[in-house]
């Protein structure tokens, strides 16, 4: 039965993130002396701490990594003042800093907080217990800085994943064109900013005349996006400058190489020129996998030139293929990324191999299919399934259907 009378010993009561914790502390003092006195007040206050000595900056280097609180003191024979605190912090960003001065050096103790120190304690002027709160109140400053800092990275990648996002998913130019378009990006797996696929839609002449473009820039690194954006902008300007049609993959090309880090990024495009009123499309390819029209419940790759894909070998031709689209406006065009197809095909395909654009048109023959509106994002779920789980890389779908079509 607990004797609720019975006093309370609060330096064996461990509450808080430390409770049941062990607080890894390294010294780093010179003299014999004044770290004799340091570990025994620790065991004055029953601090729950392993202290590891170092005499010299050398020495105490390697250990760095493997402890939470490193204890300074500024007068070590090589690293003196704020010169040893600073190679401390160059070389322990994990751990919580508290440097040792005498009386007579308080003001660098201050200085070193400026430097980035968690706190300063005056030799002779702290006792066990105030020794212990100092260490374990530097230890939880570091975890909270930690923390913050943490959150201001994560700030910053949803930043620019907002403004990356505004370059390669831009708002369609399609004013009066009598058509509706549908789309979606959906990031690869285990990542939340956005990759290098990018789209874009422009309307002209009267909205007669759609021009849509589809792309992917290789890899997942922190040049493809900004360059996906390079090119979806230069598209977008060489149209509406009205640049011939046969020129634009060229042009996008060159920019590619020019704004490209590396001879190993290249890009896949697809660029389609709709028609409405004469009922055609003219598709030109650059390695990405062909449109698939849908008409009368049936799903069909067009049957184009794959091309090269931009950056490898420029000047490259990539002719033009034209697309008879249905004359009762009852069609659909579906441009996607490979994200869409590379993931691995389900139960009822061959184990192991990719979906594939067969495999996709399987799909949106499916008397299930979504309509519409609701299509990209249908596909995108439905890839996921066959895959089993999130696919590895991006999604981008763009749906492009008459107005009036279900």
């Amino acid at each position: 039965m607990t004797d609720l009378g019975a006093p309370v010993d609060l330096r064996r009561r461990r509450i808080g993130p430390f409770a049941g914790e062990r607080i890894r502390v390294l010294l780093v003092e010179d003299d014999p002396g004044d770290a004799f006195l340091v570990r025994e007040l620790l065991a004055e206050a029953d601090a729950p701490f392993d202290v590891e000595i170092a005499q010299t900056m050398r020495e105490a280097r390697p250990r760095f990594r493997d402890v939470q609180c490193i204890l300074l003191d500024l007068g070590l024979p090589d690293a003196s003042g704020l010169d040893g605190l600073r190679q401390v912090l160059s070389h322990a960003a994990g751990a919580a800093v508290c440097v040792l001065t005498g009386l007579e050096d308080e003001h660098l103790g201050i200085a070193a907080v400026a430097e980035g120190a968690q706190d300063y304690l005056v030799k002779g002027s702290v006792d066990g217990a105030g020794l212990s709160r100092a260490v374990r109140y530097a230890v939880e400053r570091r975890r909270a800085e930690d923390q913050a800092r943490l959150l201001r990275e994560s700030e910053l990648r949803q930043a620019e994943s907002s403004r990356l996002e505004r370059g390669l998913l831009p708002q369609p130019l399609m004013r009066s064109v009598p058509a509706e378009l549908y789309s979606i990006y959906r990031p690869g797996r285990d990542r939340a900013l956005l990759g290098g696929d990018f789209f874009d839609a422009i309307g002209v002449d009267g909205g007669t005349r759609l021009h849509l473009l589809i792309g992917d820039v290789c890899g997942h690194g922190v040049d493809e996006a900004p360059l996906g954006v390079a090119l979806r902008v230069a598209w977008r300007a060489l149209v509406l400058a009205g640049v011939p049609e046969e020129q634009v993959l060229d042009s996008l090309e060159q920019v590619l190489v020019a704004e490209r880090r590396t001879d190993e990024l290249f890009a896949t495009v697809a660029v389609v020129t709709v028609d409405l009123a004469a009922g055609t499309a003219r598709v030109r390819l650059a390695g990405h996998p062909p449109p698939i029209l849908l008409s009368g419940g049936r799903a069909v790759p067009c049957d184009v030139e794959p091309g090269l894909v931009l950056g490898v070998v420029p000047g490259m031709p990539r002719p033009a293929s034209e697309i008879a689209l249905e004359p009762d406006g009852k069609w659909a065009l579906l441009l996607y990324t490979d994200g869409l197809i590379e993931g691995t095909a389900g139960p009822d395909e061959p184990s192991g191999e990719r979906l594939g654009v067969d495999g996709l048109c399987r799909v949106l023959q499916s008397p299930e299919r979504a309509a519409a509106p609701d299509l990209p994002g249908w596909l995108a779920q439905q890839a996921e399934a066959h895959n089993g789980g999130p696919v590895p890389d991006d999604i981008a779908v763009l749906l492009l259907t008459p107005l009036g079509t279900p």
